[in-house]
């Protein structure tokens, strides 16, 4: 597979190449940005792009919780 649509300059993009949907948060795990972000994203004009690429860093957090493992179960 070519690695051309990655490097397609006329689109700033976060994407990271870890395309995974967190169940709960439902934003991908890679670039902190939503389904419906995801699939408007070569629709939007830059300045779309930049607002939602300023507010990706503050959506990282949403992600840090964890669900249990086995720290929680030590803890029974």
């Amino acid at each position: 597979m070519s690695d051309e649509v990655w490097k397609r300059s006329e689109i700033e993009s976060p994407c990271i190449r870890v395309c995974v949907v967190h169940p709960e948060e439902r934003i991908c795990t890679g670039c902190l940005r939503s389904v419906d972000e995801i699939a408007r994203w070569s629709r939007m004009t830059p300045e779309e792009r930049r607002a939602i690429m300023a507010e990706l860093p503050d959506r990282a957090p949403r992600l840090k919780k964890r669900r249990g493992g086995r720290a929680a179960r030590l803890n029974r």
